[in-house]
């Protein structure tokens, strides 16, 4: 069998060449070294602890399980189990359905995702950045700063129930303008046609990706792949003019500092000093007034763009044009969508605003500046900096309503002063009963996680409010703990002006602050190529990744040799209690896993592996 990165390479190659259609991509599937990859880049995920509608997990994993896995696939007769459906909360109060496929199911996604993601990722455009590698949300908004200068107009684009409506003939239509294996296609349509149980009861899907699906967010991608492709044309055929006019009124003072300029390089060694102070001041008022004024006519009729960004379902359009063009665009996008893809638009969320008030993506407000302030540059002419250019803003009701749904902020009303509000931070009790190491941490982690998404703000500084309360919050956290005073927690726990919590390891003792790094603006992004290998670096050590393991034969716990391998999984070490000798061996090796024969892994779920 061939190793799969050098399959998923060559498929890689040939992504290029649009006549290219690839064939014969199910045999691949009868390749245990793709599972055990798959099984590899998924083990780490914690919902892989939760069970299917079949009610098995990731734990029990064995090569025995693959290859009747492999065998199902080879007589054609596997069938994805319908995925369990559950709801968790939204932000404005609703729910949203989440799917919990079999781990078995999940296995073979991977495999399929990373197929695909092989054959169409090379052909994607460059103006999508959801579910991709090397892209986030962050260079969605970094493409948005340094594409949309200019923008008179943004068109916030929302499609109603995307992935709830992605039309399965289209989609399948589209991956067989590349892929010529039936056996492949019919696979994936067994995954869309899967279904999914609520209560016990089952229900047929006919339209949408999976939901929980890993495969869903590579086929939405192929699926609105073709949006790009249309904004990516469509501009081509609206762009027009290749330089905005001057505007007529700049052009008028700017011909009369010439004038005065030319005359004062012309008479200079005949006029007195004081009449050439008098002309240089009239021209430095020129200079200031000309900086107040656009360059170019905004109102240029024969100059106009569009620009175009798209993240899973959402899309940021920018049109340097007239109003009646913005409503155009619009409404030229909405019949493709509706026309092509036979999805709708979301007419509450679809607005077209303009460039100088806040437009909504990606939890961020996006607004054209236009400023006129001016900076002097490094070779000393002084230059228009931030007109034209766009600014991010962190909205107050996110990192607000964050600290309320962390249950960190009281909003009280004065009643005395025109209820008006006040804000106090309060302890949270859920977190008491914590280490005081664990309740340090998760503060830290919400601060972070905070932080680290609107740090491309202009504004990111307003987070200091957010730090203020969750400090605070945390502060009364551990008064409530130890039932003392906020004072005497500060005075205990605070040294050369930081939080800081110790406990001891084996190394000594070691200590964590609480965040102390300032909330100022960064618009740096790094994306790594896989962001799970960090942390992880320990599983490209030959004896220590998880597939050798599984390989190996060798049982972690009696040292018996055995074709028949089976790893143990839990969802976190600081679950076991340590009583047992096969957890306090987990503990030690700080493992969340454990291969095991097939003897001692159903002696542990008895109870009796000690």
């Amino acid at each position: 069998m061939r190793n799969p990165k050098n399959v998923l390479e060559s498929l890689t190659s040939k992504a290029a060449s649009k006549d290219y259609h690839y064939q014969r991509l199910y045999r691949n599937l009868y390749n245990p070294a793709f599972f055990l990859l798959a099984y590899e880049r998924i083990q780490a995920k914690p919902g892989n602890m939760t069970a299917g509608s079949d009610g098995k997990t990731i734990d029990g994993m064995s090569m025995k399980r693959i290859e009747a896995l492999i065998q199902k696939l080879k007589d054609f007769s596997y069938q994805p189990k319908p995925a369990r459906r559950t709801y968790i909360p939204k932000a404005n109060g609703k729910t949203r359905p989440l799917g919990i496929p079999s781990f078995d199911d999940k296995l073979v996604q991977e495999v399929v995702r990373m197929i695909l993601e092989s054959i169409y990722e090379p052909t994607f455009c460059a103006t999508s950045h959801g579910f991709r590698p090397k892209r986030s949300c962050h260079t969605a908004l970094q493409h948005i700063k340094r594409n949309y200068t200019g923008v008179k107009w943004f068109v916030e684009g929302d499609i109603k129930g995307c992935f709830d409506h992605v039309d399965h003939h289209v989609l399948v239509q589209i991956l067989r303008r590349r892929i010529a294996d039936k056996h492949f296609i019919g696979l994936i349509w067994k995954f869309l046609k899967a279904g999914y149980m609520e209560n016990w009861v089952y229900y047929n899907t006919y339209s949408g990706t999976p939901q929980g699906s890993l495969i869903s967010p590579i086929l939405a991608n192929i699926y609105l792949n073709e949006l790009d492709v249309f904004m990516a044309e469509y501009s081509k055929s609206f762009n027009c003019g290749t330089k905005r006019k001057i505007n007529p009124a700049y052009k008028k003072p700017l011909d009369v500092r010439r004038g005065k300029q030319e005359w004062l390089k012309r008479n200079e060694a005949k006029i007195s000093e004081e009449k050439r102070r008098e002309v240089m001041a009239q021209i430095q008022e020129l200079n200031s007034r000309l900086r107040s004024i656009p360059y170019s006519d905004p109102m240029d009729t024969e100059y106009r763009r569009v620009v175009y960004v798209r993240y899973a379902d959402d899309f940021l359009i920018g049109v340097i044009g007239s109003k009646e063009d913005a409503r155009q665009v619009k409404s030229d996008v909405g019949t493709f969508i509706k026309g092509h893809l036979h999805l709708e638009m979301s007419p509450e969320k679809t607005l077209i605003t303009h460039g100088s008030d806040f437009a909504h993506f990606l939890g961020y407000l996006i607004a054209v500046s236009r400023e006129q302030n001016s900076t002097r540059t490094k070779t000393g002419v002084t230059r228009r900096t931030y007109v034209g250019k766009v600014k991010l803003y962190v909205p107050k009701e996110k990192w607000l309503n964050r600290l309320l749904s962390y249950g960190a902020l009281k909003i009280g009303y004065d009643k005395t002063h025109g209820n008006k509000e006040v804000w106090e931070p309060v302890r949270r009790p859920g977190l008491i009963r914590l280490d005081d190491i664990e309740i340090l941490n998760q503060y830290n982690a919400e601060v972070r996680g905070m932080y680290n998404y609107y740090r491309l703000a202009n504004n990111a500084t307003v987070l200091n409010s957010f730090l203020y309360v969750m400090k605070f919050s945390m502060y009364k956290t551990f008064a409530g703990k130890y039932r003392t005073s906020m004072r005497k927690i500060i005075r205990k726990y605070c040294h050369n002006g930081d939080f800081t919590v110790s406990y001891p390891t084996k190394n000594g003792t070691k200590s964590v602050v609480f965040y102390n790094q300032g909330m100022r603006h960064n618009d740096k992004v790094v994306v790594t190529e896989n962001p799970d290998i960090i942390g992880r670096a320990n599983e490209n050590r030959r004896y220590t990744r998880l597939t050798d393991r599984l390989q190996g034969h060798i049982c972690e716990f009696c040292g018996a040799e055995t074709e028949n391998i089976e790893i143990h999984h839990v969802r976190k070490l600081k679950d076991l209690s340590g009583k047992a000798e096969w957890e306090r061996q987990m503990i030690a090796r700080k493992r969340k896993t454990m291969a095991l024969c097939h003897s001692c892994h159903v002696k542990l779920h008895n109870g009796k592996l000690d």
